[in-house]
């Protein structure tokens, strides 16, 4: 395989990674969290288009907007009834309840549909483009790159030039000010989960047509790893976000083709560390005065 095609294989992984960054950097940018729970989330979201798919028999474009449904349903409830009462808790206590609600939806998920990998039916057409005898690109690999370069400019146009951005923005620079210029805080909190969780489910069906299994465990590491592309690009930032996500799907599928399969990991990790001590804040990040 020629260095164009781990290119792209890199990116589209990357793309995956990106769109679930992009739900761990809204939810810290507006409500200044971290939602552990979200990799858990991409998990449900596979099953749920799974069990759409090849238990209720439905057709794939419905199985997506039932998995979107579910999922934005599922971060509205997490939101309610995990965070909402802690609003204005220590930041310890979220992150317990974060990883508390990550391990009770793993273990549900356990529960319902056991520990073993089911196989996954791709919501993508079965298609490819044959540049050359060495390369060729799957549907799978177009489509997600193509999904993230459209939910980027969708959510960067929702942010910037609508009223619900503009709140959230309001809010992300100041609860207490927000709060005295009308805007309802614990709304645009709860829409921000909701935006997320409803991306989470796109990756998690993009995830596994692009690598065809699912199970209990599918969101963990892509979780943990979008939140390293997150913190990467600069958390708080979308196009850090999806910076952060691409370059940390390339540095990983060359790290797999040209020095170890096994190391590839450890490499993503301590390119992450590299990082953060030339610039803490990430890429794009910016240095943010704590108020006393």
């Amino acid at each position: 395989m020629s260095f164009i095609s781990y290119l792209i294989s890199g990116i589209s992984l990357g793309s995956i990674y990106a769109l679930i960054a992009l739900g761990y950097t809204m939810v810290y940018g507006i409500a200044k969290m971290l939602n552990f729970a979200h990799g858990d989330v991409i998990m449900i979201g596979a099953f749920a288009v799974f069990t759409a798919i090849m238990t209720l028999q439905l057709p794939i474009w419905a199985a997506i907007i039932l998995a979107v449904v579910v999922c934005t349903t599922l971060g509205i409830v997490i939101e309610k009834l995990a965070y909402k009462p802690l609003r204005n808790a220590s930041k310890l206590s979220v992150l317990i309840t974060a990883i508390g609600v990550s391990y009770l939806l793993q273990n549900l998920a356990l529960l319902i549909f056991g520990s073993s990998a089911q196989n996954f039916q791709s919501v993508v057409p079965n298609m490819s483009i044959q540049v050359n005898e060495y390369l060729v690109i799957t549907g799978e690999t177009l489509v997600t790159i193509v999904v993230m370069i459209a939910v980027m400019v969708t959510l960067t146009l929702f942010v910037n030039k609508t009223k619900a951005g503009s709140a959230m923005l309001a809010v992300s620079e100041d609860k207490n000010a927000a709060k005295l210029m009308g805007i309802n805080v614990n709304s645009t909190i709860t829409l921000t989960f909701a935006i997320g969780s409803a991306l989470a489910a796109i990756a998690g069906m993009l995830l596994c047509s692009l690598y065809p299994q699912v199970s209990a465990y599918t969101g963990q590491m892509p979780g943990i790893k979008a939140f390293i592309a997150a913190v990467f690009g600069g958390i708080g930032s979308i196009p850090g976000a999806m910076i952060g996500g691409i370059l940390l799907g390339v540095i990983e599928n060359l790290s797999k083709a040209y020095i170890s399969s096994q190391l590839a990991d450890a490499i993503v990790f301590g390119v992450l560390i590299l990082v953060l001590l030339v610039r803490p804040t990430g890429i794009l990040g910016k240095k943010t005065k704590e108020k006393v």
